[in-house]
């Protein structure tokens, strides 16, 4: 009796549960930064020691097991990725998968604290654009948001990614009391610089000495606001992320809402992350993980992380549950962001 054929499970396309193909790879290369953002980390964050950490090799490895399996774009992100040593080598190394067709985008969000030293070697391996978070344009308020950034560093980062060729999406998150009143300037210099802007709602990750119940701002008041001043026009454009975006009539540029809050954004979930210590987190706002580290040591070739993969994107669940917990003030998930990978 012949059986059905099957797909070899080195090459298998990646489908959840729910039918959903996962085509997009956050990869967390550190969690370490040199910023100490107030809705993003502690001040006095404790960082995982290095030996815990996947080589760049490693990284190369298992980014490139997922590309087989049918993810389309990586995007590097931390902690702040440019401060992990040499990681130019491994965005080198991953641009091969561009220039075989395997791989159809390259991307990376940074601070934009290491632009100005790293935009042409970004370039010359492949990215083609950036996300760059900036969540106000006043330089003490910068100072006290980032706690150790400074934006004049950031904006020369910004000049030399442009000058690179890197096309440029601004990223910020709206805080309660804090920006919410700079979003129009923001999103005027955004647009004034031919980039893209993206305002997201804080999230409810990991203990940070803030009252996040005072930092949240839903996006649906900003964009309310915004329709006082603007004519936004329903966009089409998508860049496989969960951001939804509008075209502001009066600038020609795009401005996006991630709103994981006021309206979660999974239906259409295509995402895994991946830590820099190899765990897979199949949803953001959900504990399951897989060890694919495990996986990825126990053998020389990939199957056993093949089989690994697998199993974990099995579990994918359908959404996530994501809420500011007023009365005990506690996080929906207790690691930080920077652990999980942006």
């Amino acid at each position: 009796m012949t059986g059905a054929a099957t797909i070899p499970a080195a090459t298998a396309p990646l489908i959840d549960p729910f039918g959903r193909g996962i085509e997009y790879l956050r990869v967390s290369v550190t969690d370490r930064c040199d910023f100490r953002c107030v809705y993003c980390m502690s001040e006095h964050m404790t960082f995982l020691p290095k030996k815990d950490l996947l080589s760049l090799e490693e990284l190369d490895r298992m980014c490139s097991a997922f590309v087989r399996r049918g993810v389309r774009k990586l995007r590097i992100t931390g902690g702040e990725p440019l401060v992990r040593k040499n990681i130019i080598w491994l965005f080198e190394q991953l641009g091969r998968h561009l220039q075989s067709g395997a791989l159809e985008e390259l991307t990376l969000t940074t601070n934009g604290s290491q632009l100005a030293k790293y935009a042409r070697d970004l370039k010359a391996a492949g990215v083609e654009r950036i996300n760059v978070s900036i969540d106000t344009l006043d330089p003490g308020k910068f100072k006290t948001i980032t706690r150790w950034g400074e934006l004049d560093v950031v904006l020369r980062g910004l000049d030399a990614a442009q000058d690179a060729g890197l096309k440029i999406k601004i990223n910020a998150v709206a805080l309660k009391d804090v920006n919410e009143h700079e979003i129009e300037d923001l999103l005027r210099f955004a647009h004034g610089r031919g980039a893209d802007l993206t305002l997201i709602e804080t999230m409810p990750l990991g203990e940070i000495e803030e009252d996040r119940t005072g930092q949240y701002l839903p996006l649906s008041v900003v964009r309310a606001r915004l329709m006082d001043r603007f004519t936004l026009e329903e966009s089409t454009h998508r860049t496989g992320g969960p951001a939804r975006y509008v075209t502001v009539k009066e600038t020609g540029g795009r401005l996006g809402f991630i709103t994981p809050m006021t309206h979660n954004f999974c239906e259409s979930c295509n995402r895994v992350r991946l830590t820099c210590t190899g765990t897979l987190y199949m949803c953001l706002g959900r504990d399951d993980a897989a060890d694919l580290r495990k996986a990825l040591r126990a053998s020389a070739d990939d199957g056993a992380l093949d089989l690994a993969i697998s199993e974990a994107i099995s579990r994918k669940p359908k959404g996530h549950d994501f809420v500011i917990d007023r009365p005990s003030q506690q996080p929906a998930v207790a690691r930080h962001m920077s652990v999980t990978g942006g």
